[in-house]
C-alpha cells in the first residue's frame, strides 16, 4: 500500500517557513515533526470535519516516512484502533500533518522570539518525561556509579551462624532456629501471627535481642511500630532498649534520623525524575490526593530539587513552601499532609551520607494521635528508603553455608499497613529482592488472613512462620496455608490449636516438628 500525502494549500507556505525556522534542511522533516506533535496532543480528528484540501506540498511515500514507515502507520493504527491495511490510513496521516502544522505555526506566530531549538528541546524533554511517568512501579531505583560512590558504603555483614533459641518443648528441651543457614533455609524472612496478649510481641523482642547478641551487634534492626507505644509500654520495654542499645524514636516528639527524600539520585537526571515520581506516588497512595494536586506536588518537588546545590537534598518544609507558592492559600489535602510532615519535624532534613542510620538499632513508635495518612506515608517513606539503599549495595556474601546478614526490618501491625494493592506490591518486591542483600523481613500481624491476600500469599515468601493463639483457630485450611503444612501435618496443627495457651505456639520450623505445640523462650 503506497501512501502519498498532499498538505493543504494553506499549509504550503507554513511548511517552508517552519523548515527555515527550525533549520532542518528539507521540508519532509517538518511534516514528520508536525505529525508527531499532533498525535502527542492525544486528540482524535474526524475525517468528515477535519480533513482539509490536498492542494499543498506533496510527499512521496519513501520521502515522507524514510525508513520509519511502519512506526508512523503503527501510531495511527493505535490512536484510532485501525488495522494496518485500512484504506483510510493515508487520510489520517495527512489530517494530523495539517493539524500539527497549524498548531506549530500558531506557536511561532504568537512567540516571535521562540526558536526552533526551543521547540524541539521542550517537546523532546516532555516526551521523555511522559515515557518515564507512565506507571510508577515499585522497582528500586539503581543509581549510577557516580552517585553510588558518593552515597553508598556497603554495610558490613555477619558471616557466622545466627542461632536463635525460639522456645522449649514440653520436655524442656531447647528449640533453635538457625536463621542464616542456607542448607536449611532459603531465606531469613519470618511471619508471626497472634492475638494481642498471646506473647507475640515478647517473642519478637527476644528474637531481635538474640540476633544482636549472636551477631556481636553487626546485624542491626529497625522496629516499626505503627500503632505507637503507651507510656507504660515504653517503661516495660526499657530493658529491651538497653540490652540491644536501641534508639527509641517517639514520633513526633523526636524526628526520625534520616531524610526520606535522599533515596532519590540527584546526580543522574533520568533517575532523579524517576525518584521524584516515586516519591509523589507514595504521597498520593496514602493521602488520596487528586490528579491536579499530584501534578502540583510533582512540579513543586522538581523545582525545589533544581534549586539545590552541591548534591544537597530539600526538606519537606521547602516542598511545602513551593506548593504554597503554586497553589496559594486555599486549603487542600496535599497541603495538609505536607504541613504535618514539615511542621511536626518527623524527619531530619540533613542527609545521612555515611548510612550511619543502618548501623544503629531503632524502635520507631508512631503516635496514634497522628493523622492516619501521615502515619501511613511516614512508614512507607522509611520502608522505601531502606529498600532502595540496600538494593544499591552489593549482595551480602555467603561463607560456606551461612548467608551474610546485615539488617532486620521488623514491621508490627503489618495487617494494617499492607491493606492496599500498591503497598502489597511493594512488600512482595521487597521480600523477593532484599534477601540477597542480607536483610531479614519480620512481619507481625494479629491474624493470618492478612497474609493470604487474593493476589499474593505473603506467608509463602516468609519461609519460617510462627503461629500463636488467634481468633479463627478453627479454620484449619487457612492455618495450614499460613504455615505451609501438608494435610498430614494439618491434623497435628488442629490438635495443637485446640490446646494452645498464652505463650505457646506452633511453627513450620525445619529444626522442629511441624505443627506441634511448644512454649516460647
Amino acid at each position: 500500500m503506497l501512501i502519498n500525502i498532499r498538505t493543504s494549500e494553506a499549509n504550503k507556505p507554513v511548511v517552508q517557513e517552519l523548515t527555515r525556522k527550525l533549520n532542518l534542511g528539507t521540508e519532509n522533516y517538518v511534516s514528520r515533526i508536525a505529525f508527531s506533535y499532533s498525535i502527542s496532543r492525544n486528540i482524535k480528528l474526524s475525517l468528515e470535519n477535519d480533513l482539509l484540501d490536498s492542494k499543498g506540498k506533496e510527499y512521496k511515500d519513501d520521502i515522507l516516512f524514510g525508513k520509519h514507515r511502519d512506526y508512523y502507520i503503527a501510531l495511527i493504527c493505535q490512536h484510532y484502533n485501525l488495522y494496518k491495511t485500512d484504506k483510510d490510513i493515508g487520510k489520517y496521516i495527512k489530517m494530523h500533518i495539517d493539524h500539527g502544522l497549524g498548531l506549530m505555526n500558531k506557536i511561532f506566530s504568537d512567540n516571535p522570539n521562540y526558536s526552533g531549538l526551543d521547540f524541539l528541546l521542550e517537546n523532546i524533554e516532555r516526551g521523555i518525561e511522559k515515557l518515564e511517568e507512565g506507571e510508577v512501579n515499585n522497582d528500586a531505583i539503581l543509581w549510577d556509579e557516580k552517585t553510588r560512590k558518593l552515597r553508598i558504603k556497603n554495610k558490613d555483614s555477619y558471616l557466622g551462624l545466627i542461632k536463635i533459641l525460639v522456645g522449649k518443648d514440653f520436655d524442656n528441651e531447647n528449640i533453635y532456629f538457625n536463621l542464616n543457614d542456607t542448607s536449611i533455609h532459603n531465606n531469613a524472612h519470618v511471619a508471626v501471627a497472634g492475638n494481642s496478649g498471646t506473647g507475640k510481641t515478647y517473642f519478637a523482642n527476644n528474637f531481635l535481642k538474640q540476633i544482636v547478641e549472636a551477631s556481636q551487634s553487626h546485624v542491626n534492626f529497625i522496629y516499626l511500630d505503627f500503632k505507637g507505644l503507651k507510656k507504660e509500654d515504653e517503661k516495660a520495654l526499657k530493658p529491651f532498649f538497653e540490652k540491644t542499645n536501641a534508639h527509641y524514636i517517639d514520633a513526633p516528639q523526636t524526628p526520625f534520623p534520616l531524610n526520606p527524600l535522599s533515596f532519590i539520585d540527584n546526580v543522574n537526571d533520568k533517575n532523579k525524575i524517576m525518584g521524584i515520581n516515586k516519591f509523589v506516588d507514595i504521597i498520593t497512595s496514602y493521602s488520596n490526593i487528586g490528579k491536579n494536586q499530584q501534578q502540583t506536588l510533582k512540579d513543586a518537588t522538581r523545582e525545589v530539587f533544581a534549586e539545590m546545590k552541591n548534591g544537597q537534598y530539600p526538606s519537606f518544609k521547602q516542598i511545602y513552601d513551593k506548593v504554597i507558592s503554586i497553589e496559594g492559600d486555599k486549603a487542600t489535602t496535599l497541603k495538609e499532609i505536607l504541613q504535618s510532615l514539615s511542621e511536626l519535624d518527623l524527619f531530619e532534613s540533613k542527609v545521612d551520607n555515611k548510612n550511619s542510620f543502618l548501623n544503629r538499632n531503632y524502635y520507631l513508635s508512631l503516635s496514634g494521635d497522628l493523622p492516619k495518612s501521615v502515619r501511613f506515608t511516614s512508614v512507607f517513606l522509611i520502608i522505601n528508603y531502606i529498600y532502595n539503599i540496600f538494593m544499591n549495595m552489593d549482595n551480602a556474601p555467603i561463607d560456606d553455608k551461612f548467608q551474610g546478614m546485615r539488617y532486620v526490618l521488623l514491621i508490627d501491625e503489618a495487617h494494617v499497613i499492607f491493606k492496599e494493592k500498591k503497598s502489597q506490591d511493594l512488600l512482595e518486591k521487597i521480600l523477593r529482592e532484599i534477601r540477597s542483600k542480607g536483610v531479614s523481613v519480620v512481619l507481625l500481624s494479629q491474624g493470618i488472613e492478612e497474609f493470604n491476600q487474593p493476589a499474593f500469599d505473603f506467608s509463602s515468601m516468609c519461609e519460617t512462620a510462627f503461629l500463636f493463639d488467634i481468633k479463627d483457630k478453627t479454620n484449619l485450611k487457612m492455618m495450614s496455608k499460613f504455615l505451609g503444612l501438608s494435610e498430614r501435618d494439618g491434623q497435628k496443627l488442629k490438635t495443637s490449636m485446640e490446646k494452645i495457651k498464652k505463650y505457646q505456639l506452633v511453627s513450620n520450623l525445619k529444626e522442629y516438628k511441624a505443627g506441634e505445640l511448644f512454649k516460647t523462650n
